[in-house]
């Protein structure tokens, strides 16, 4: 028998049948061939040996690089009708025509957001059933992807090996060093067609939309609240936990999140390192700057659903909600009717969470008497 038969496999790593002998230990992933399993330890360690001469890429595989090799020379049987860029299988061709298009067949049956690959909607996923099956192998922490992973691994090698060209400011990823370089060009490719908005990032244009329609498209399992990113929901979460693993050294309050810590430490330092371009005047929190900058703009991208009056913060608008409420407490006006029993409410909330009395859903479950 020829083992190495007309596939290539050398006869160390072929194996028709039986077990697996390859187990990557951080996924406990077992694989047949000994080329897959050093792919997938890679994949952990941010590990890329590959490099493509013509433009400085890096690849963890041998076959990946050989691939992209392809759209420089041209050769690929598949050709891009948009850019003329080539491939050397259907399957590569149309996922890159789909950047042209707009083209997003792969839909979340939970949320209905949609993405132009399976393997991007399979990651997507992870953030509605908490699966984080990625961890890092210095802290424990565990992410949905393993580019977030090895995005997070880098800070502990302290590796920022993108830099701007404009400041010098290095960064562990060329996405973030792509986004840095926009305060600078103050691009913003990003439009809102509802208020006419540009942003600069396509997660922050998303996050903004939403705003607009109302989505919330990830929701907390514990308190059943909605969020309108994933970077939300992911530090809301955090609050149940009562994890508090960020301490102040100057006065030992601690932290929930990084970012918290950090603008707390300013409160000693008086830093305020965001600056208002219009105006000059200076801030500790980039969220303060933003809102301060509206003042200028006239932009009031929160607006109340009751009367379709628009604020500049869902701090105010919540305020105002509370002030329409308490005006129907002395009016005695109940605009939210029960459907089933006909009892009426003043706010929306309250109406909510009576008609889960005739549904019998009961969200909150105590741990402590299960």
């Amino acid at each position: 028998m020829n083992i190495r038969g007309d596939i290539g496999h050398k006869a160390y790593e072929y194996q028709e049948y039986g077990p697996k002998p390859c187990k990557c230990q951080q996924l406990k992933k077992a694989f047949r061939y000994r080329p897959s399993f050093r792919t997938q330890e890679r994949d952990h360690t941010g590990e890329k040996p590959y490099a493509c001469k013509e433009c400085g890429k890096t690849f963890i595989s041998h076959s990946s690089i050989q691939r992209h090799m392809i759209m420089h020379s041209g050769d690929g049987p598949y050709k891009c009708k948009f850019c003329g860029k080539a491939f050397h299988c259907l399957s590569l061709y149309l996922i890159h025509e789909r950047t042209h298009t707009g083209e997003k067949p792969y839909e979340c049956k939970q949320c209905g957001k949609s993405f132009s690959y399976s393997a991007a909607l399979q990651i997507h996923k992870r953030t509605h059933t908490g699966e984080k099956p990625y961890e890092c192998q210095e802290c424990g922490k565990a992410f949905h992807s393993p580019r977030c992973c090895r995005r997070h691994e880098m800070i502990h090698m302290g590796e920022k090996s993108y830099q701007c060209k404009e400041c010098g400011k290095a960064f562990t990823c060329p996405h973030y060093v792509r986004r840095h370089e926009r305060t600078h060009s103050g691009k913003k490719p990003y439009e809102c067609k509802q208020c006419g908005k540009a942003l600069s990032s396509l997660t922050s244009f998303q996050t903004h939309v939403r705003m607009h329609s109302g989505e919330r498209p990830y929701e907390c399992k514990i308190c059943g609240k909605g969020f309108c990113s994933a970077n939300s929901f992911q530090r809301h979460e955090k609050t149940h936990s009562g994890d508090k693993p960020y301490k102040c050294r100057q006065c030992g309050k601690a932290f929930i999140h990084s970012s918290s810590l950090r603008y707390h430490e300013r409160t000693h330092t008086g830093e305020k390192p965001y600056e208002c371009k219009q105006c000059g005047k200076s801030f500790r929190s980039a969220s303060h700057l933003r809102l301060h900058g509206r003042t200028h703009t006239g932009e009031k991208p929160y607006e109340c659903k009751e009367c379709g009056k628009a604020f500049r913060s869902m701090k105010n608008l919540q305020s105002h909600e509370r002030t329409q409420t308490h005006i129907r407490i002395h009016s005695g006006e109940r605009p939210y009717k029960c459907k089933i029993c006909g009892k009426g409410f003043y706010c929306p909330k309250s109406f909510q969470r009576h008609e889960k009395t005739h549904t019998g859903e009961k969200l909150y479950e105590c741990k402590e008497t299960l």
